[in-house]
């Protein structure tokens, strides 16, 4: 079947989300820099969880680039990591609500190791549908990248029962490998087409 449908849906799902989030952040009573300082963790944590749900807005669409078709377990598997992405609204609540205490900082890590770990079932469900010689096994290679993710993620969310601060740190961290961009998708697309 075709990947239209599927691409249109998590866009709109995704445009969603974002704009949940952004209408949690509350405006101030007061006219002056004050009145915003209570509500810097929550602003923080939105940028937080808007930087991770363009990170996966952007890979979804490159993904989407290297396959011509999707079947009924690519759905599913699409739907889980949907499912994931739409709790990010309130765990990145809960966190900045509670100036980033341990169980709400553990939270958010669960959150995003599930978004990841389903991002990358849908990355092998994908694989196994188009063939381990097709253009997105070509593209994905080893994905140390996402390996690298999920043992970060695991790390600081036992991390946060320690110091809710540090995980902060490693989910930025993770964000930051992320906001490099990854060349694999466009060059084999570009290699393909030549």
């Amino acid at each position: 079947m075709s990947k239209g449908r599927l691409e249109a849906f998590s866009d709109a799902v995704i445009a969603i989300i974002i704009t949940i989030m952004v209408l949690e952040l509350k405006v101030p009573h007061g006219v002056d820099w004050h009145a915003l300082l209570p509500l810097l963790p929550k602003f923080l944590s939105y940028v937080l969880s808007f930087v991770f749900l363009g990170i996966y807005w952007n890979n979804h669409h490159h993904l989407f680039q290297t396959v011509k078709h999707v079947n009924g377990r690519t759905l599913w598997a699409n739907m889980n990591l949907l499912f994931w992405l739409s709790l990010t609204p309130f765990v990145t609540g809960w966190m900045g609500e509670n100036n980033f205490a341990s169980f709400p900082v553990a939270l958010y890590g669960i959150v995003l190791l599930c978004a990841a770990i389903s991002y990358y079932i849908l990355t092998l469900t994908l694989i196994s549908q188009h063939g381990k010689d097709s253009t997105i096994a070509a593209a994905l290679g080893k994905d140390y990248k996402g390996k690298i993710s999920i043992i970060i993620y695991v790390a600081a969310i036992l991390i946060s029962f320690i110091n809710s601060l540090i995980s902060g740190g490693l989910y930025v961290l993770v964000a930051i490998i992320w906001l490099v961009p990854d060349k694999r998708i466009e060059k084999i697309l570009t290699e393909t087409k030549n």
